[in-house]
């Protein structure tokens, strides 16, 4: 019965077949979004301990660092050390320097290296 719940279900899933059906078509992608899913819960969780964000800039910041963390967890690199070593570089470098060696998947490359 298409105006049942199961028809609607039915309906929904052959609309976003495409979407649905993708991952096979990129061996690239993976078959869901569970680890898209788990990295964003930590900040979907913990919204009220943010309200210090209440300003464009705040909001900005806060994303600025959330991403450079979870930059740090797909790069396989300790956030902590991470951060300390780039907190004691910064200082040494000129404002108009280019610090993208500072990222932390150069970080782990870095690291390797030593």
């Amino acid at each position: 019965m298409p105006d049942s719940k199961l028809g609607d279900a039915v309906s929904y899933t052959l609309n976003q077949w495409d979407y649905l059906t993708r991952y096979t078509e990129d061996g690239r992608m993976p078959i869901d979004n569970n680890l898209l899913e788990r990295d964003i819960r930590i900040f979907a969780t913990g919204r009220k301990s943010w309200l210090f964000s209440d300003t464009v800039d705040g909001a900005t910041a806060s994303a600025v660092v959330y991403s450079l963390m979870l930059t740090c967890r797909a790069a396989g690199v300790e956030p902590f050390a991470w951060l300390s070593h780039v907190l004691a570089e910064l200082p040494l470098r000129a404002d108009d320097a280019d610090i993208g060696d500072l990222m932390p998947f150069n970080f782990a490359k870095a690291a390797a290296d030593d």
